[in-house]
């Protein structure tokens, strides 16, 4: 699959918004549980553009190890794809989320490095 880079935009915006909406913001940690691919960079740049720290979890780790993971490192919501992982935090599952109707347009997130 391809997307131009205004449509990465757009996919990214609009997951931005939910997690905003879920209260991630500056300092709120995401864990990213997903497969390398187009669904990884939405979920990067969204976390990003919501002013939030994204954690990496590969999703190829044994379930024990994720959960262990997710505990260690204090996220607050996980974005996954596949099977839900049961962790103790919210979980959104990127490619079961239905985002049409958040809005497309950058979040007004003040970003500093």
């Amino acid at each position: 699959a391809q997307l131009s880079y205004a449509e990465l935009n757009k996919r990214a915006n609009r997951l931005a918004h939910r997690l905003i909406a879920l209260g991630v913001g500056p300092e709120t940690k995401v864990g990213l549980a997903v497969e390398r691919g187009i669904e990884m960079v939405v979920g990067l740049l969204a976390i990003l553009k919501a002013g939030g720290a994204y954690v990496p979890l590969d999703p190829e780790y044994p379930a024990e190890r994720l959960a262990y993971m997710v505990g260690d490192s204090g996220i607050a919501l996980l974005l996954s794809q596949g099977q839900p992982l049961q962790c103790g935090v919210p979980v959104l599952g990127l490619d079961t989320l239905d985002l049409s109707d958040e809005p497309d347009h950058d979040p007004a997130v003040d970003v500093h490095g």
